[in-house]
């Protein structure tokens, strides 16, 4: 878990640079149309939507470009038909890496997200060649300096949890996919912040990077795919050393 978790807080860093940028902005819109060109646009009844919709509020989104996002999906409003795909490949030091994009341009697409790989040390695969290592889970992390272990633990999972792990730093609640919003709405209820609520691919095991070099080229790459503007997501079962990660940043 530690790879996930490390990475979705270097994510949460830079996050104020990406909204500055309107990255995240443009992901959160990209979500929440494509949710509701699936599954309807009536949040109650598409969770999907719900989650999306959520992520966009606590992100500041105005509600007139949630509601335009909707109307695009539902085809209320002329709008981007995107499609959705994975890669799948190996970051340096055999780290295995899922890059989730919404496109309307696969050939561009793959074209960047191979470039990213080779350019740093990996290599991008084929499909399935890494993707069997990694289990789809709501992941919730929360800061420990905000709330009492033993009080999270009651509420996530009385709330339908799986579990909650402890990290250095964090603590991370694991859901089933089916019960990430009902969990994610309840810890909301209680006054409880998260550093970053999400559904991910959790690594079933991690692979510790002790060379600083390949940790350096490592985290790069990583950078270089979150930046694209048609990947949504990163994911990777990576664990590096807290003192070489103090080095690095």
């Amino acid at each position: 878990m530690a790879g996930h978790s490390k990475w979705a807080n270097i994510k949460h860093r830079k996050g104020a640079v990406d909204a500055k940028r309107g990255k995240v902005f443009t992901r959160l819109i990209k979500e929440i149309t494509v949710a509701a060109r699936i599954g309807g646009g009536d949040p109650a009844a598409n969770p999907r939507l719900r989650t999306a919709i959520a992520g966009a509020k606590s992100e500041n989104m105005p509600k007139d470009n949630i509601e335009r996002a909707i109307k695009k999906g539902t085809g209320e409003l002329e709008g981007v038909e995107y499609l959705e795909i994975t890669y799948e490949g190996y970051g340096p030091g055999g780290v295995a890496v899922l890059v989730d994009c919404m496109t309307d341009n696969k050939n561009r697409t793959v074209g960047d997200v191979r470039h990213a790989f080779s350019k740093h040390g990996g290599n991008l695969g084929e499909s399935g060649c890494v993707g069997y290592m990694f289990d789809k889970k709501g992941s919730i992390l929360v800061d420990k300096e905000t709330i009492d272990e033993e009080k999270l633990m009651d509420v996530a999972l009385e709330a339908g949890a799986e579990d909650v792990l402890e990290e250095e730093t964090e603590f991370q609640v694991l859901t089933a996919p089916d019960d990430f919003s009902a969990v994610r709405e309840k810890l909301e209820e209680e006054g409880v912040a998260f550093i970053e609520a999400s559904l991910s691919m959790i690594p079933q095991n991690t692979i510790e990077v002790t060379d600083e070099k390949v940790a350096l080229r490592l985290l790069k790459m990583l950078e270089v795919l979150e930046d694209n503007d048609d990947v949504q997501d990163v994911h990777a079962n990576f664990d590096i050393p807290d003192e070489i990660m103090e080095n690095l940043s």
